[in-house]
Order: C-alpha cells, then structure tokens, then sequence
C-alpha cells in the first residue's frame, strides 16, 4: 500500500506504532523529507546528537536504524535523545527492509519486528532507556582511542591550515560591521530555541551582530530575528534564509563547493570562504578576525563528550578553532542566566507606582490624609467650576 499523498500523526497502541515509512541511508537526507508520524528508516552508526534532535524536531514516531546506533567506540548523545522524546529505536535491522518497501509504505514497529501489511517483515533489537544507559556505561571504555585518533587529526589540521588559524590568512572581510561589536553565532542543534529564548533580554539590550549557521539562519528566523550574516555550505538551509537580506559567505571545502553553486542559482550575492573545517568554524573565524568584543555561541558543543560525539575528523578543526578564539568565545547558557532575572523599566515604573498608590492610600486613612483630601476636592472642584465658565 502506498501513501503518496495522504500523512497522518502517529498512531500508538497496543500493536506499537505505525505510520509511513521514509528510508534514506543518510539521516540528514532523510530529515528533510520527513512528516509528523512517519516511521525514518536509516543507517547510522551512533546516531549523534545533531542528527538526534533533527529526527525529534521532524516529530517521527520510530527509528528504524540497519546499524548500531551505539556501537561501543565512545558514549554518543543520540539514542537518548530519541528515547526521551518517547521515539521507538529499533536496531540492527537487516537491510532487506530497503528492497521490502518504498517511501511511504505504512509499515508497523512492534516489539523488535517491522511489520509490511501485518506481516513479519524484518526484525531487529529495540532499544530502551536500560539499554541505552548500560551501552553508554560500556563505551566509556572506548574514549582513549578516540582521543587518540582526535589527536592526531588535530595535528594534521593543524599543519594545513595553520596560517589560517595563527595569522587569519585567507578570512575574508565581511561588509557587516563585526570590529567591537557582540557576536552571536547560531547552529539548529540541542536546545538552541530554549537557548535563543532566554538570550532574548541579551539581544534587545546589546542588539549583537547575529550570525546563522547552515540551519541556524532558520533558526534565527523562526524566533523572530533577522540574521546580519549567513554562513552556508549550502545544505540544511531553506532558500528563504539564503535570501533574508542578510550578508551570505558560502563555506567551501577542497572537496565540496555546493554552496557557490547553489548561491549562484538562486542569485544570491556572496563572498566565499575555503577551510577544512567546519561551516562553524569559518563563522567563529570571520568573527574573530574581523574584531569581535565577545562571540556567543547558540547550539553549539563544549564538553568533551560532545566533540567526540561528532564523530568525524571536522571536530579537530573545531578544537583548534576555539582554541584560536579564546576567551573572547562564551556559550549561551553561560550568558542568558546574566540577563535571565534582570527587570525592564516599564516593570520598575509600574513597581513605584504601585508603591506610591499604597503609602498614599494608608495616608488617606489618617486625619491629616482627610484634609489633604478635602483641600485637593475643593481645589478640583474650583477648577472644573472655572473651566466650565470659560468654555461658556
């Protein structure tokens, strides 16, 4: 059965969950195609964080994984992530499912089976909360050699891209004012909307320069923000962020220039800049070359765990790039609690008022507050008096 056109919320009950199937080896494919209620179908080996929280943002009710989505090599964010937002994982299923069905078929995740028209299909191992906790537990182990391996890619990027890093060689200017000014850089990842919501009071007192990365520029958009530049390698951006007015700079690799193309496409004006790093890198860079007092980072990573859980050789660009930054580079949950209890004059003038209201209230009370009364009544009354008789 197909269901090309029709797409329904996720039905839960005692046979599991069903719904329309999506299937796409690469999950930041796949997110861009999903609906409330469909049932993702990936290949994703430890599912991070980012691609986690994309899956949650697209409200699936399962995960159909053909890998380990924890494999043991470090302790990834992903599964959890899935889990607390109540979404069924399921995993090692046989890759069979991808010639079984096509996109939009309605299948059904029950237990540890998919089903194809009440039928067993293929089956797989289902994830719970006690499952998760004690892989994670178990890949702790595995940290050392990932950091092993985060080392020596440190070092290798260190060697192409020094000059970059130590001198700001190859940084293009940037025609938005960035010297002395406040910064806040901002990737579409775990918690950036509740993140960008208590940065509220920061932004309208300090009105910085704000800064969308890839899904980011959408992100500062949808709260209500209008992004001063844009820094795209060109996937996981909607052409309305491309073309919101905001100052775009297209983030090439050696191996990758879909930006440029796709900027050129749409008639977007821009200004490339080629790193091996990470579209967030470049945005740091840009920043700190071009001056900035202080850089925020919304949606970001900081902790180790993080970096790893990555889990690609960007993430030594990354270290490397903070490290070129500095101090001058905060995370938003650092700032917004600064800015999360102060108050607004309007709430300060009201606050007086009331105050006022009261000590004139409990003066009124007293003999003295009698005759102020009478003194202002019979003033009151002169006055309309008088004005009546003028306007006669």
């Amino acid at each position: 059965m197909k269901l090309s056109s029709l797409r329904r919320p996720r039905a839960r009950n005692h046979t599991g969950v069903s719904g329309p199937a999506m299937l796409d080896r690469r999950t930041r494919s796949i997110v861009k195609r999903l609906r409330p209620g469909d049932i993702a179908v990936i290949d994703h080996v430890d599912i991070d964080r980012a691609a986690a929280v994309a899956l949650v943002e697209s409200r699936v009710c399962a995960v159909v994984n053909l890998a380990p989505s924890i494999s043991g090599r470090y302790p990834n964010l992903g599964p959890q992530i899935l889990l607390d937002a109540d979404i069924v994982l399921l995993d090692d299923v046989d890759a069979e499912i991808f010639t079984l069905i096509s996109d939009g078929d309605v299948v059904r995740v029950d237990g540890d089976t998919v089903y194809v028209d009440d039928e067993a299909a293929v089956s797989g191992v289902r994830q719970d909360h006690d499952s998760v906790a004690a892989a994670l537990a178990g890949s702790r182990d595995g940290i050392a050699s990932q950091l092993e391996a985060f080392s020596a890619n440190t070092v290798e990027h260190l060697r192409r891209d020094q000059r970059l890093l130590l001198d700001g060689v190859g940084v293009p200017a940037t025609e938005t004012k960035l010297d002395g000014r406040q910064v806040v850089v901002v990737l579409r990842a775990f918690d950036h909307e509740r993140d960008l919501h208590r940065l509220k009071t920061y932004i309208k007192e300090n009105s910085p320069v704000l800064v969308g990365v890839d899904a980011g520029a959408d992100a500062l958009i949808a709260a209500g923000h209008r992004p001063h530049l844009v820094v795209t390698s060109g996937e996981d951006i909607s052409d309305k962020a491309l073309r919101c007015g905001a100052e775009v700079v297209a983030h090439t690799t050696p191996s990758k220039s879909g930006a440029i193309d796709r900027l050129e496409r749409l008639g977007v004006t821009h200004e490339a800049f080629a790193t091996n790093g990470t579209s967030e890198d470049a945005a740091l860079l840009l920043a700190h070359v071009g001056g900035a007092e202080l850089i925020v980072t919304v949606g970001s990573h900081s902790s180790l765990v993080e970096f790893l859980d990555k889990g690609r050789s960007g993430m030594a660009s990354s270290f490397l790039t903070r490290s070129t930054v500095g101090s001058k580079l905060v995370d938003a949950k650092a700032v917004a609690p600064l800015y999360q209890h102060r108050y607004r004059g309007w709430l300060v003038l009201f606050l007086m008022l009331m105050a006022a209201a009261a000590v004139l209230t409990a003066i009124a009370t007293t003999p003295v507050g009698q005759d102020w009364y009478d003194d202002v009544s019979t003033w009151a009354g002169g006055a309309w008096d008088w004005a009546r008789e003028q306007a006669a």
